[in-house]
C-alpha cells in the first residue's frame, strides 16, 4: 500500500445525516469527509461509514450535496 496524494483542503466532519430504512426516517451522527467547493464543483459531504455504523470507502459516488437549511 502506498500514500498516491494527501488531500490538504478536505476536512473530517461529524454530520447528522438522516435515512430512510424500512419505511422510516432515522438519522445518526455521521463521519463525514467534507470536500470544499472549488474550480467550478459544488461542496460535498462524503459518508465514511453506513449509518448502522460499518466503514465505507470514500468515493464521490456516495456524495451527498448539502442543505440549504
Amino acid at each position: 500500500m502506498r500514500v498516491k496524494q494527501i488531500l490538504t483542503d478536505v476536512q473530517l466532519v461529524i454530520a447528522d445525516l438522516e435515512v430512510h430504512l424500512n419505511g422510516e426516517l432515522r438519522s445518526s451522527p455521521t463521519l463525514c469527509a467534507l470536500i470544499p467547493a472549488r474550480d467550478g464543483h459544488e461542496e460535498k459531504i462524503v459518508p465514511l461509514n453506513t449509518p448502522d455504523g460499518r466503514p465505507i470507502f470514500m468515493t464521490l459516488d456516495n456524495a451527498i450535496q448539502p442543505s440549504a437549511e
